[in-house]
């Protein structure tokens, strides 16, 4: 399958994992790859249907999987969220007689570790003198030094649970006391064994930013940044979610931020795994915070952000089968990035109570009747011919248009035709991006 590029008659069948709306963005982008013979999404939902087979597979039982990949004949395995990753499925697969050659989008639990351990990235990060926040991380027997170094800080304080949390392990308190607290609850089971570990880190005053690399483990190539919303409440306020909207381009990323994260984020990234015998195909996701113009590393993830992916594969212009297929196998090199120019701006519809206790199943009309948007199913499940709510972020809906101001518009008059009980969404996504 090496040479993809250019080659029409070179096709293959595609395993996507995952059920949220970043694989329903995907499976959108990879079923239109001519490139594409099969598209399976396991276990995917009602907006993934759309594009290929839903498949129902527990994104966990690796044994179910090799077996499935080895019946289909499946060439090109796409991990779409972290957990997979972090629990190993490269490494499983990757030993599996017969699945050789497949080529995986997703690092090793080595490579995962970036985004599975806060701690283990941020030590990375120090490693390899990549500029980010002052920080310590701490076990649970340390919590009387964690309230020492609290006290080094200045408010506010950022903990944040070193495991896995679904994107909600990440606290900001605003007071000592308030941080004391929140660091109690996490040593205390507040995010399961995610909080065993914390690390608490040096507020930094500024703007979010998030930069997406796909590398075959020695080239990479920059995919269109994006600036997503993580808190539930308008303004940014309230707790942190999952996400609730995100826009692509972001206006303040200009050819010089652009190079300084190329030069102080990227680049030392790629080589810092190189050094550290770490073997990585797939996706960086870099969480930066810019600080009057200058960029700080914040996080790492292993894989595409959501909602992020919903407005950064609209815009891109390559083959994404051809391109995450010379990923996959070492072949990235020349490879180059196509970008539209219009913005793509995404609004995601909560349940209500989300972030925390929501109820669903609840029927969601008008989806048949929405024009001129893309509506990407993040937490539904069809039953008897009905579209029904199934988690806390429900859809997410994205638009492309000249600017902004236009993607705006168009998105919340879209929104409008959609109804279901509790249905939630912030009304200022890329509001602060707008020229005054």
């Amino acid at each position: 399958m090496s040479g993809l590029k250019n080659q029409d008659v070179c096709q293959m069948n595609i395993l996507l994992l995952g059920s949220g709306a970043r694989e329903n963005a995907l499976a959108k982008s990879l079923s239109e790859s001519k490139h594409c013979s099969k598209l399976f999404i396991a276990p995917g939902n009602p907006g993934t249907a759309a594009f290929g087979t839903n498949v129902p597979l527990s994104l966990t039982d690796f044994e179910q999987i090799s077996t499935f990949c080895l019946s289909q004949g499946v060439e090109l395995l796409v991990a779409g969220p972290e957990e997979p990753l972090v629990k190993g499925i490269r490494d499983f697969l990757e030993n599996i007689p017969g699945l050789e050659k497949m080529a995986i989008i997703g690092p090793g639990s080595a490579g995962a570790m970036l985004e599975g351990s806060k701690a283990f990235s941020k030590a990375f990060m120090q490693r390899h003198g990549i500029p980010t926040a002052r920080y310590q991380s701490f076990q649970q027997h340390q919590a009387k030094e964690a309230i020492a170094f609290l006290k080094q800080l200045n408010a506010p304080y950022v903990i944040k649970a070193s495991g896995l949390a679904a994107g909600k392990g990440v606290v900001i308190a605003n007071t000592f006391e308030e941080a004391v607290s929140e660091l109690e609850q996490m040593f205390g089971g507040k995010f399961g064994t995610a909080g065993q570990e914390v690390v608490i880190e040096e507020f930094l005053k500024g703007i979010e930013c998030s930069v997406f690399v796909l590398t075959d483990g020695h080239d990479y190539v920059i995919l269109p940044e994006a600036k997503d919303y993580k808190r539930i409440g308008e303004g940014d306020t309230g707790l942190n979610t999952g996400g609730m909207g995100a826009v692509s381009p972001v206006p303040f990323y200009d050819e010089k931020l652009a190079q300084l994260v190329k030069e102080r984020m990227v680049e030392p990234t790629i080589r810092g795994l190189q050094r550290e015998g770490i073997l990585y195909n797939g996706f960086i996701f870099l969480g930066l915070m810019v600080v009057n113009h200058e960029p700080y590393l914040i996080e790492y993830n292993c894989r595409m952000g959501d909602p992020e992916t919903e407005v950064v594969i609209p815009r891109l212009k390559n083959d994404l089968v051809d391109l995450l297929y010379a990923a996959g196998t070492g072949k990235l090199k020349n490879h180059t990035i196509e970008t539209d120019d219009l913005t793509a701006l995404t609004v995601v519809c909560v349940s209500g109570g989300y972030p925390e206790i929501f109820q669903k199943g609840f029927v969601i009309a008008g989806l048949d009747q929405v024009a001129g948007v893309e509506i990407y199913h993040a937490g539904t499940k069809s039953e008897e011919n009905k579209v029904l709510t199934s988690g806390g972020r429900v859809l997410a809906c994205t638009v492309l248009a000249e600017d902004i101001r236009q993607a705006r518009a168009k998105v919340y008059k879209a929104i409008e035709g959609i109804q279901y009980q509790g249905m939630y969404f912030r009304r200022d996504i890329g509001k602060d991006l707008m020229p005054e």
